[in-house]
């Protein structure tokens, strides 16, 4: 082709609505030189035959924004571009065939609110009133959506491709990328088909070959094509098409008014995955083969739900592929391994009513250099390498699909893929009656059977609910301990970064709201900020000796962290960071009793004197060695011992057998979240996010504006900490604590001043210590408010639609001043 270009500042890739979409939004903005190449026609991949439904509600707030967003775009876009999108707005309509999954939409009623989106809790008689054709048997109420509505997936594509081309896009068809190209870590073009194409900007966005482009570009997008069924049924004499779109999750099924038919599609809870050993080359438009045994028993129960489906006759029996992640959220942003490359793939069958906001942020964060809010949910940086394993990602996949209309329980634990990231501990943990969870392929203990119950022959396993679960009682002694004598956590799956050279403490200045430039030992507790004083990253950061440090982050944002340091780290710099996560084992001994434990086993004084807080020794413990750090994430007396990998056991079963003298208790992760909550120490992607003020988190004690400037510059965000400090706060974080000790919080709930609904909990859980449910949430403050004119007001909490009164402090409840961690 004459005209194909040789040259482009960005290079989308995917011709489905996300790639249109981005390439929409990206020329809104202003960008003339962007190329879209899709290997096909567009639409072709898994756009064209998507159900269309566009829902607004979702997890969090901003997730909740960029749908709205995508719903309020389809509805001017056809004016814009003559292309007819089929937006209709007749809202949606969840049925709840259980107490439970009630529970579970009166909850998301009362987070709506909170986000500005109108939704309704139903009786069965109105859910019948909204939608006739349904039959009421075992219906315990529903939730009506008004603004929710449907689509037609390929038209609003290729309307959002014709505003795209308006504003100078070129759009290539029939164009294959055969390889990604880069240099000193930043991508610099592609080849195709058709020629080389230099680019500042690629843009991953290939859909169900996301995963393949990705590795064209060493860069790690997990994610697998899994089928997807729906049927549409002959015309359904009279059938309105006003109708709302209908989901009955606990039967995995939805329904829309399709032109005068009904199709039925399911989200079944052990789905096919497909094309495992890659997708066919010449896929285009293309329907897998029919599995009516597979699709029957979503069948059944539609027939009974649906009675007028007895009498109708199928007309399209459809399956057709989907890409689904690992954890059901989509693949968006900068790829931590390569700049400049970005993603967006993996949209888990949301992908319409995702395609115009997921566009825009992505747009918006191209453009910025940075995201435009906190986007962590769907972040590609949360993302572990081996989640590209094929297999890992088979069975996954496998259960995923299902899970998006499962009971999304508090506390729920992914079923399949387990066991692949095990802690030095694992099997003495499980041994002695742990219940264990996953985070980040890591697994961990959640919870302990106590010794009594497993002599009865029970198991360590969840009984899901909405109330108190099955290990709340045990937990509820786990938490005990720790505040009365002592308890032992693993928390081996912390990240662990070791940063070296002779610029690594300039570096770590850089970096850093908090002054690091402490001698070797020293422990310092600080945030990593953006320029406009957002969170990054929430670390420890302990210093080793002069040119090394150990920064400590959660294992689920080592990623991110990992690469936010490493973009951070100046080309002259002499300094190196290296993951060393798996190098040594965690044991954290935590609670009064923790020095009366550990003293007998170590020659080392462990007294405040010899071994103050915020500080950190090497120790002998046992017949072995570790780096003791005097710390805590559960605000009482304790260490946490660094032990090399090959020596955890071995410090583990000293500790252990020394611990009934002083009442030692194994703790699990549901423990440690507990504690910290009654401390209310933050945690990161719930209460701060790139997107909050450190002073607004309450962090300001931990950023030190005076410190000396580093040799490469003042540290990120302080112009904007002086600045906040200059204009005041606009909100502040507060604790609460509900006066009646039966209702449990998770996150999200509404926040109500004085009767009105002013922000929403950012995380939530039970205070075991203080007898009632905990939770940390943000509430505006007029100008000038005072904290004591903010904390005079009358708060409540609402849990699934009712109001319970709160205590709110902006000092810790539990210990505020802090003088059990120095006992």
């Amino acid at each position: 082709m004459n005209d194909f270009p040789g040259s482009a500042r960005a290079v989308i890739i995917g011709g489905g609505v996300i790639g249109c979409s981005v390439a929409y939004h990206l020329a809104k903005l202003g960008w003339r030189d962007v190329i879209l190449l899709e290997r096909k026609q567009l639409t072709s991949g898994t756009t064209w035959h998507a159900a269309g439904l566009i829902g607004q509600l979702r997890a969090s707030y901003n997730m909740t924004q960029l749908a709205k967003y995508t719903a309020e775009l389809y509805a001017t876009l056809e004016e814009e571009t003559e292309v007819a999108t089929g937006l209709r707005q007749r809202g949606s309509l969840a049925l709840a065939l259980s107490d439970d999954r009630f529970e579970e939409l009166k909850r998301g009623a009362s987070m709506a609110a909170t986000f500005g989106l109108r939704a309704d809790v139903l009786s069965p008689e109105q859910c019948l009133e909204k939608h006739p054709y349904i039959n009421l048997d075992g219906v315990k109420g529903g939730v009506f959506l008004p603004t929710d509505g449907q689509g037609d997936p390929a038209n609003i594509a290729l309307a959002l491709a014709k505003g795209a081309r308006n504003r100078g896009v070129r759009i290539f068809e029939n164009t294959k990328v055969t390889a990604i190209h880069q240099e000193a870590g930043r991508v610099t073009g592609v080849s195709t088909d058709k020629g080389e194409v230099r680019a500042e900007y690629v843009v991953n966005c290939a859909g169900m070959w996301g995963r393949e482009v990705g590795r064209m570009a060493g860069v790690n997008v997990p994610l697998q094509a899994c089928e997807h069924f729906y049927i549409v049924t002959e015309p359904v004499p009279g059938l309105p098409s006003t109708l709302p779109v209908l989901r009955v999750p606990d039967e995995c099924a939805y329904y829309k008014e399709d032109a005068g038919k009904i199709l039925l599609g399911a989200f079944e809870p052990v789905s096919k995955p497909w094309a495992l050993d890659g997708i066919p080359e010449d896929f285009c438009f293309d329907q897998l083969p029919e599995d009516f045994e597979h699709f029957e028993p979503i069948l059944e129960k539609a027939v009974n739900r649906f009675p007028v489906l007895e009498s109708t006759g199928i007309h399209t029996f459809f399956n057709g592929p989907e890409s689904f992640t690992p954890d059901d959220r989509y693949l968006l942003g900068e790829a931590p391994e390569l700049n400049n490359f970005f993603v967006a793939a993996g949209f888990n069958s949301i992908g319409i009513q995702s395609a115009g906001g997921a566009g825009k942020a992505l747009a918006e964060w191209m453009n910025a250099g940075e995201p435009p809010f906190d986007l962590w949910d769907v972040d590609i940086r949360r993302m572990q390498p081996f989640q590209g394993n094929r297999r890992y990602l088979k069975e996954r996949v496998t259960e995923t699909l299902g899970l998006l209309y499962a009971d999304h329980y508090p506390y729920r634990q992914y079923a399949s893929a387990r066991g692949v990231r095990t802690s030095p501990l694992h099997e003495r943990l499980a041994a002695r009656g742990a219940c264990f969870g996953e985070a980040s392929g890591w697994e961990r203990a959640n919870w302990f059977l106590p010794p009594d119950e497993i002599e009865k022959g029970r198991k360590a396993e969840y009984t899901y609910s909405w109330k108190r679960q099955n290990w709340f009682a045990y937990a509820a002694e786990e938490h005990k301990a720790v505040r009365s004598a002592v308890g032992l956590f693993d928390m081996s799956s912390f990240g662990k970064i070791r940063v070296e050279g002779r610029d690594a403490e300039a570096v770590l200045q850089r970096l850093s709201g908090n002054d690091v430039a402490v001698e070797p030992g020293g422990i310092v507790y600080t945030q990593w900020l953006n320029r406009h004083g957002g969170i990054e990253a929430d670390v420890t950061i302990t210093r080793l000796d002069e040119t090394s440090f150990l920064v400590v982050t959660p294992g689920a944002t080592l990623q991110r962290d990992m690469a936010w340091l490493k973009r951070n780290i100046p080309d002259e710099a002499h300094c190196v960071a290296v993951d060393v996560t798996a190098g040594e084992a965690v044991i954290c001994v935590m609670g009064p009793k923790a020095r009366d434990l550990l003293q007998p086993l170590t020659p080392q004084s462990l007294s405040n004197e010899d071994f103050p807080f915020g500080t950190m020794q090497q120790i002998e413990i046992g017949l072995g060695i570790a780096r003791a750090h005097r710390i805590s994430y559960v605000g009482e007396l304790g260490w946490e011992l660094y032990v090399s990998s090959e020596m955890a056991g071995h410090v583990f079963d000293s500790i252990a057998q020394a611990g009934p003298s002083q009442g030692l208790r194994l703790c699990g992760l549901h423990v440690l979240d507990s504690c910290r909550i009654e401390k209310a120490f933050r945690h990161f992607g719930h209460d701060i996010t790139d997107e909050d003020h450190v002073l607004e988190a309450g962090l300001g004690f931990a950023v030190k504006t005076d410190k000396p400037t580093s040799c490469f510059g003042d540290f990120l965000g302080r112009e904007a900490v002086l600045a906040k400090k200059q204009t005041g706060v606009g909100r502040r974080m507060l604790q609460f604590k509900l006066t009646d000790p039966e209702p449990l919080l998770f996150h999200n709930e509404p926040i109500l001043r004085d009767g009105k609904i002013v922000g929403r909990l950012t995380s939530g859980n039970y205070g075991h210590w203080l007898g009632g449910a905990i939770g940390l949430g943000y509430v505006p403050c007029v100008e000038g408010e005072s904290a004591a004119d903010q904390l005079a007001s009358h708060y409540e909490i609402e849990v699934a639609g009712v109001r319970y009164p709160a205590e709110a402090s902006l000092k810790p409840l539990y210990d505020p001043k802090a003088d059990r961690t120095r006992l």
